[in-house]
C-alpha cells in the first residue's frame, strides 16, 4: 500500500516547480521504463503483482539495481497515474545532469536547437525524431516546455533514455557557435528549397521555432543557412504551415539522405 506522503509526491511530479524541487520525473508503461532503465536512475517502481510475475527480467533488473519497488492493486495505482487508462506500471527516475554544453558542441555533429516550442506532445515527438535520426543532444530555449512533463515523457517513447536534453541561453549558444564556424540552419518562407539548391552538410545545428510564431527575431539574426520546405505542386493552395514535430522529421530525413 502507497503511503498518502509518497501518493502526494508523485502527485505533485505533474507540476515543473515540483520536478525541479525532487528532481524527479514520472513515466508510465512497460516499453518506455525499460528502456528508461538503461541510462536513467530510477527511484521507484509502483506495479501490481501480476505485472512482475509477468516480467521476470525487468523485475530482475530492478532487484540489481536496489529499486524501491511497491505492490499495488490496480486501484491504488490509478490514485498516482496521470493517465486516463492507466498501465500496469509507473516509475519515478531521477532527472539527469549531463555534461556541461560547451563540452558537447562539435564541429562534426548535428543537433536540434527548440526556440520556445510549447506543446508537450511536439517536443516528445521531436525527441522521438532526434533518437531516429541519430541526433544526441537537442538543445531547448529555456521558454521551451519542460521535456520531463508526463506528457512529453510517454510521447518520446523510450527516447529519453539515449537524447540528451539541454536548456540554454539559446541566442547565447547559437551565437558561439556561429563564431565558431558551426552552420547554424532555420526553416522561413524566404528560405532556399531545401530539395533544390539548398547545401545540407553533416554537422550543424538545426533551430526549430514556436508552434504559432516560429524561430524568434533574435535568433533568426544569428542563423546563417536558411531553409524552405516547399509544398507541393508549387503555387497550390495549401495548409499555413506544418506542425513543428512534422517539420523536423522532413528536415532531419533530408539532412539524412544527404549524407
Amino acid at each position: 500500500m502507497l503511503s498518502k506522503n509518497k501518493i502526494k509526491i508523485i502527485r505533485s511530479l505533474e507540476q515543473k516547480k515540483y520536478r525541479r524541487t525532487h528532481n524527479m520525473f514520472v513515466a508510465e508503461g512497460t516499453k518506455l521504463i525499460e528502456d528508461l532503465l538503461n541510462t536513467l536512475k530510477c527511484k521507484s517502481l509502483i506495479t501490481t503483482e501480476e505485472w512482475i510475475n509477468n516480467n521476470q527480467s525487468i523485475a530482475s533488473k530492478l532487484a540489481a539495481q536496489y529499486v524501491e519497488v511497491d505492490k499495488v492493486t490496480a486501484e491504488e495505482l490509478k490514485k498516482v497515474s496521470f493517465l486516463k487508462t492507466p498501465q500496469d506500471i509507473l516509475a519515478v527516475f531521477e532527472i539527469p545532469q549531463h555534461d556541461k554544453i560547451e563540452n558537447r558542441i562539435s564541429k562534426d555533429r548535428l543537433y536540434i536547437a527548440l526556440d520556445g516550442v510549447q506543446d508537450p506532445g511536439n517536443l516528445g515527438t521531436i525527441i522521438r525524431i532526434a533518437d531516429w535520426f541519430g541526433i544526441e543532444d537537442v538543445f531547448c530555449s529555456n521558454d521551451t516546455v519542460d521535456a520531463y512533463n508526463p506528457k512529453t515523457v510517454q510521447a518520446t517513447m523510450g527516447a529519453l533514455a539515449r537524447v540528451k536534453i539541454h536548456y540554454v541561453e539559446l541566442p547565447e549558444l547559437l551565437n558561439e557557435a556561429a563564431h565558431n564556424k558551426i552552420p547554424i540552419y532555420g526553416t522561413f518562407l524566404d528560405g532556399e528549397n531545401m530539395y533544390e539548391g539548398a547545401q545540407l552538410t553533416e554537422n550543424g545545428i538545426i533551430v526549430m521555432g514556436n508552434e504559432g510564431n516560429g524561430i524568434s527575431s533574435e535568433v533568426e539574426q544569428i542563423v546563417n543557412r536558411k531553409l524552405f520546405i516547399p509544398n507541393y505542386p508549387i503555387g497550390r493552395t495549401t495548409s499555413e504551415s506544418l506542425n513543428v514535430a512534422i517539420a523536423t522529421a522532413v528536415i532531419c530525413a533530408e539532412f539524412r539522405r544527404k549524407k
